[in-house]
């Protein structure tokens, strides 16, 4: 019999999860304790585990084996360095977000080169001004797209650009997926790309190679037209030099939906600043799919576990996905 513990928050969603998980896979004792002190009792002798161990109760866990993290971009220190060490495998739920993000980007993508800021900016102000557009039209079937992070969000997000007549590049450092008509490129070849870009698109996660690598000199490679649309994490980011970039006409406008800190400071420059389109990291927010689809991933790897099977969306835990 294997032991699988839930840890804790808990809540009604995870209890029910329990007990299908109970029903599907006889092979389990899925545990769900209520507080972090029963959760460290139960850890002793778990086999596998949904959620985080603390680092004070890895040590304890001596049968431990299977790690499912809830989330494919963990909160940082998630992967302290004693998990790093320790021989447990990690899987996280990567790729069940690819449409909802993916459309998000695009609507970033067609909003920008349509001068939708600007005409909104008119709307507000009950202006009827069809000359209301301050930056140049952008035709996609011409446009350039650079995606970089091409996992479960990025493929998606370049099979959509292609639709639109986007000419895309992908760049990843381990590629798992090809997308027809897509070049994928190493990200040391990230700088001699950007220069060919109309659309800067991040979908990377925030890794200690990744924090801050979007700064003052790698917007200067970008053309003056061009756009920057981050929907990965907020810390591969630097915001300020994202605004000087925008306030000196380093770049035509940006779209983000994560930000270096959350929630964006109120007086922030990026608030008020033309050509720019923010969302409060709401682009899952609403799907009501996604939790659904995170459980499919957990039990799946439940299966396979016990199975002996290799698991799906194992994470390289140094490098924290």
């Amino acid at each position: 019999m294997l032991k699988l513990v839930m840890m804790p928050p808990q809540n009604d969603l995870h209890r029910q999860w329990a007990s299908r998980l109970q029903r599907s896979l006889p092979d389990y004792r899925v545990v769900v304790p209520e507080t972090e002190d029963e959760a460290r009792r139960e850890l002793v002798d778990a086999d596998a585990v949904y959620g985080w161990v603390p680092p004070d109760a890895l040590p304890s866990a001596t049968k431990l084996r299977w790690l499912q993290n809830p989330q494919a971009g963990p909160a940082p220190g998630y992967y302290y360095p004693a998990l790093t060490a320790h021989p447990v495998v990690v899987c996280n739920p990567r790729g069940i977000y690819f449409d909802h993000i993916s459309h998000h980007i695009v609507m970033f993508v067609l909003a920008l080169s349509r001068g939708l800021p600007d005409y909104m900016e008119a709307q507000r102000q009950r202006r009827w001004d069809q000359q209301a557009r301050q930056h140049p039209y952008m035709y996609l079937g011409e446009a350039t797209a650079i995606i970089v992070g091409v996992g479960g969000i990025g493929h998606e997000t370049a099979r959509l650009c292609t639709a639109l007549g986007m000419t895309v590049f992908g760049v990843d450092p381990r590629p798992e997926h090809q997308v027809a008509g897509v070049e994928i490129h190493p990200t040391a070849e990230l700088d001699t790309l950007l220069p060919r870009a109309d659309f800067v698109i991040v979908t990377t996660p925030h890794t200690p190679e990744t924090e801050g690598m979007w700064n003052a000199a790698r917007f200067r490679l970008m053309k003056p037209t061009a756009y920057f649309i981050n929907i990965g994490r907020g810390k591969t980011t630097r915001l300020d030099d994202l605004a000087d970039a925008l306030e000196q006409g380093v770049l035509a406008g940006c779209g983000l939906d994560v930000f270096e800190t959350e929630p964006l400071p109120a007086a922030h420059r990026l608030w008020t600043m033309p050509n720019v389109l923010l969302t409060p990291h709401i682009a899952v927010r609403d799907a009501e799919n996604i939790p659904e689809r995170r459980f499919l991933v957990l039990l799946e790897n439940a299966r396979r576990f016990a199975a002996g099977e290799p698991l799906r969306n194992v994470v390289d835990k140094a490098a924290w996905y």
